[in-house]
């Protein structure tokens, strides 16, 4: 990604806007809002209050800024839950750009700064923990490639819109999150697009569509029954 612009959003949380693409990582109305809203009150903490796992494993499909993963590490903490954090990236962003962003200060913990510092300074393909319930490994592959025998409960679908970044929403792709998913693993994702959806429930998903970050009216979350 090239000539990326730091942009600031209607919550004062910045994201990153890509002048190649007209796109930017995040809503203009609150990257902050939308991840906490979309990633992490209804995935993870939905998982949590539904089957109180003594580890939730997490796959996320665009690790990006980083934010997800940085309020996922604070989630686990406050909950102390154990969060076993998977992220792919093809396209990492340098520390030199992310290191500008705001998003620590919307973490009200005093590691925040250093959880974001960690996460992009690990090393890929290593794991860490970041506190006594989180580990990460980032592996810079797309979802395409990513063989492994781990089973997830509940993926972040993360990527560029799929009218900016199609290959990423083909069913095949879909299906290869499917087959790494655990029975009754959930999906959530910003996109309400329909043929997202029908793809999900052509693959034995039971998708839901739930009312969207602010500007937006709607998300999505499948279930795998398995």
């Amino acid at each position: 990604m090239k000539n990326l612009q730091i942009q600031l959003t209607k919550d004062g949380s910045h994201t990153l806007f890509v002048p190649g693409m007209a796109e930017s990582y995040h809503s203009h109305h609150g990257a902050v809002t939308e991840s906490k809203h979309v990633f992490i009150d209804h995935g993870l903490d939905y998982y949590h209050r539904q089957h109180s796992p003594r580890e939730l494993n997490v796959l996320e499909i665009g690790f990006g800024t980083g934010l997800n993963a940085l309020l996922a590490c604070h989630y686990s903490q406050v909950q102390k839950q154990r969060v076993k954090y998977t992220a792919l990236e093809p396209h990492p962003l340098s520390w030199e750009l992310v290191s500008k962003l705001n998003y620590p200060d919307y973490i009200q913990h005093g590691q925040g700064k250093f959880w974001y510092s960690e996460l992009h300074r690990i090393g890929w393909g290593q794991i860490e923990w970041l506190n006594p319930y989180f580990s990460i490994l980032k592996k810079k592959e797309p979802i395409q490639d990513h063989i492994t025998p781990e089973r997830y409960d509940v993926c972040f679908f993360d990527a560029f819109a799929p009218s900016k970044q199609s290959e990423v929403w083909d069913i095949k792709v879909l299906e290869v999150v499917r087959r790494c998913l655990n029975i009754n693993g959930i999906l959530v994702s910003y996109c309400a697009q329909g043929q997202f959806k029908r793809d999900l429930r052509a693959l034995g998903f039971e998708v839901e569509s739930l009312p969207g970050p602010p500007g937006k009216k709607e998300m999505t979350r499948a279930v795998f029954p398995g």
